[in-house]
């Protein structure tokens, strides 16, 4: 939920260091920034939390999900509600860790150190008898085994490092992670630069056991057998020493110190593992069965299944297994499953290339959330009889982070439609506010009238808008995208065909109207291009015409581009 060193501010990779491989990793564009923004939009509550735990525990069953938290004043209430939301693990985080870009604002005046944050989620974990079901884990400058023995004791079995480890690799704390000129090759994509690590695992492996001969050490002074054991004990915690120091004259440690009076059946380590319900799922009691053949042997399976919107995450668990038996996925397809009703939250999420999921009817939130190849298409019942184009047909945050496939939607989205989209097709007719939001990759058609703030934040991808009205330029954030028309040819012809493939698979009115009268509309559509992703399409292409092909022509690029940049900057 956010970073013990930079509290509710986000992240940026700068574009001179988005080289190819990290933007192949990252599936967006070379040379072009990645914003990671402060709020996640997909979380606006404790139940949009718990939904996205659902959702990634169906995603791969045997992870553990874990939550990370800042160490702050009321974060064993939040700790509390994560707990009740099924998370495995919650991780406090202190203010004194943390990356080297971090802003200087959140490293001398946000967070808190990891003890206070410890103390409170335990202690509030136990009174709540929610203790016994979730692993506490703690991060935040811990150095010692001395660090491992008071946060156990505090409250945590589960220890974080990273400085430290870091720090036996070559790390010397230079704080210039964001400027890609690491002058010992630890956080850098510079080749030049890198080749100046000198790091060995061997190394950090000696200073992890030190570490453990320590906690063994203090443990055994101390006289317990297990960490188990330890959790929670702060009995032992001497403050008296500390307190009489003539710096620390006045401070009471008693709360952080506080044991809650609560009976012996109360755990206070985790014991219970939680249960997500994913046995009462509609993947596991229908859609397994039903997609057995495809699953194991890669056979066409074709299967109409009704829906109520209880089924949450439907596809997802299915398409796990897919994932573990074909790793590239099934050809485009193989699994075509019509579900007719009304479905819950997180519709088709993380599924991946080869399925398809078609949907008679209406869905809630986090439609195509994470979608991974799969391909999605949603239009209303046959026997309604209300105006498509005029109504909301799936809720918020659709296509959140997917990363690839196609998606047609015959009616209204609602708020963040394709948040973080970083390489899927998505066809819909209007969406609300914030649409296309951090967008990377892929394309978007809106056939239709979209919210105010588009594009906020967009540094890759391109959208369409069919602005019939003339004013869409009103409600488009360009503070990093230009507005465009039509004019490649060739451009025109493919969203000519991805209408028409909408219609095809919907039988959108709105879709037929358009393409009936394609010549006269088509010039009123919009193309909302991002700058810097233009620019370095641009470089490619240039790349490929002097001759150069695949990686080497995105290296090209990316050093022309990193060139343009530095230019633009000295100017």
């Amino acid at each position: 939920m956010a970073q013990g060193a930079k509290p509710g501010e986000g992240g940026q990779l700068p574009g001179k260091k988005v080289y190819p491989w990290i933007a192949k990793v990252r599936h967006s564009t070379t040379g072009v920034g990645l914003i990671s923004p402060p709020p996640h939009h997909d979380i606006y509550s404790i139940e949009d939390l718990a939904e996205l735990i659902h959702d990634l525990k169906n995603a791969n069953r045997a992870a553990r999900v874990s939550v990370k938290l800042v160490s702050e004043v009321g974060v064993g209430t939040i700790a509390a509600g994560v707990s009740k939301a099924h998370a495995d693990v919650v991780l406090i985080s202190g203010f004194d860790g943390g990356t080297g870009a971090s802003p200087q604002t959140s490293i001398k005046h946000a967070g808190l150190p990891w003890e206070l944050g410890l103390a409170e989620t335990h202690q509030t974990l136990v009174l709540n008898n929610l203790r016994s079901r979730i692993v506490v884990e703690t991060d935040g400058q811990m150095k010692t085994g001395r660090d491992v023995v008071i946060a156990a004791l505090l409250g945590a079995e589960e220890f974080g490092f990273a400085t430290a480890p870091l720090v036996t690799l070559g790390c010397i704390m230079m704080r210039v992670c964001h400027l890609n000129t690491c002058p010992v090759g630890v956080a850098t994509q510079d080749p030049q630069l890198r080749e100046k690590f000198t790091g060995d695992p061997a190394h950090t492996v000696n200073f992890m056991t030190f570490i453990a001969m320590e906690v063994r050490e203090l443990m055994a002074k101390l006289g317990f057998r297990t960490l188990d054991e330890m959790v929670g004990r702060t009995e032992v915690l001497e403050a008296k020493q500390a307190v009489e120091h003539w710096k620390l004259k006045g401070l009471d440690f008693s709360k952080i110190l506080y044991q809650p009076e609560v009976g012996a059946d109360v755990g206070r380590y985790c014991q219970i593992p939680q249960d997500h319900g994913l046995d009462k799922s509609l993947d596991m009691t229908v859609l397994l069965d039903l997609c057995q053949a495809a699953i194991v042997d890669g056979e066409p399976v074709q299967e109409t299944i009704p829906i109520k919107n209880i089924n949450r995450a439907v596809g997802t668990i299915l398409g796990n297994e897919i994932t573990k038996r074909h790793w590239e996925g099934l050809p485009d397809d193989t699994v075509h499953l019509h579900f007719q009703g009304t479905a819950g939250q997180s519709f088709g999420a993380f599924v991946p290339s080869g399925v398809t999921m078609e949907l008679e009817g209406d869905t809630n939130d986090y439609l195509g959330k994470g979608l991974s190849g799969g391909k999605i298409i949603l239009y209303p019942d046959k026997a309604s009889t209300f105006v498509a184009e005029e109504n909301v047909i799936a809720g918020n945050v659709a296509l959140y982070g997917a990363t690839s496939g196609e998606v047609y939607i015959r009616g209204i989205a609602g708020e963040r439609f394709a948040v973080r989209n970083s390489g899927v097709n998505a066809v819909v007719e209007g969406i609300g506010d914030h649409g296309c939001e951090y967008m990377t990759g892929g394309k978007v058609v809106v056939l239709g009238l979209t919210g105010r703030n588009f594009a906020a934040g967009m540094s890759g991808g391109i959208a369409y808008i069919l602005d019939e009205s003339g004013d869409f330029a009103t409600r488009c954030n360009t503070s990093m995208v230009g507005l465009e028309k039509l004019e490649d040819p060739e451009e025109i012809k493919d969203l000519k065909q991805l209408i028409q493939q909408h219609v095809d698979y919907t039988e959108s009115a709105i879709g037929e109207r358009v393409l009936a009268d394609w010549n006269a509309i088509a010039p009123k559509f919009v193309k909302v291009m991002p700058k810097d992703y233009k620019r370095v399409l641009q470089a490619i292409k240039e790349a490929l015409e002097d001759g150069l092909s695949g990686d080497d022509a995105l290296n090209a690029a990316f050093e022309a581009n990193s060139r343009d940049v530095a230019r633009i900057g000295g100017s």
